[in-house]
């Protein structure tokens, strides 16, 4: 299905682009969340994603249903740090400020009484500072090396590595404050 809705879309078929983004909308809009805050943002760069995807999309080998989603997914998280970069201009991304004096140690999960649904563990990473939380959703949820963050937002591999510690923490220490036990070893 999917492989026919691409040729079409190669086409510049506008009923297969409007299939496409039907089906992936709302997946790469929650991708987008992760990075961009504000919905009103979220929506223009999910649509400037998908002008680019339909751009590019002509030279869009087709072999499987999940290497398309991954092309497209690559497409809009670039869009995502494009957008954050022309917003903050170099300057969100290293936010060191401490989120709390003291941070637990280890993550023991859930308490009993708690309930983590998927949404509220996406509202704690967008608690996290712009920089945090674009490098650990590019490690931890994209899969991205710290090598491949490093040139995306053009800083060392290092300052990536350091970031996703930093962002760990920050977001251990919202588990903490929302509610969520932890155990120090």
């Amino acid at each position: 299905m999917l492989q026919e809705i691409v040729r079409q879309c190669q086409r510049e078929n506008p009923f297969a682009q409007r299939r496409l983004y039907d089906h992936f909308a709302n997946r790469l809009y929650r991708l987008c969340r992760r990075y961009v805050k504000n919905p009103l943002e979220t929506e223009e760069v999910l649509m400037n994603g998908f002008l680019k995807i339909f751009r590019a999309i002509g030279t869009f080998e087709y072999r499987s249903d999940d290497e398309l989603e991954v092309w497209m997914k690559r497409i809009v998280v670039n869009e995502a740090l494009m957008h954050l970069r022309k917003v903050r201009k170099d300057e969100w991304l290293w936010d060191d400020t401490p989120q709390e004096d003291s941070l637990p140690h280890h993550y023991t999960g859930p308490s009993a009484e708690a309930d983590l649904h998927a949404e509220a563990i996406h509202d704690l990473i967008l608690g996290l500072p712009d920089g945090y939380r674009t490098v650990f959703c590019l490690y931890a949820l994209e899969g991205y090396t710290h090598k491949e963050i490093g040139t995306l937002l053009n800083i060392s591999e290092n300052t990536s590595k350091s970031q996703l510690s930093k962002a760990r923490v920050a977001l251990q220490a919202l588990l903490v404050k929302n509610g969520y036990s932890y155990e120090r070893k």
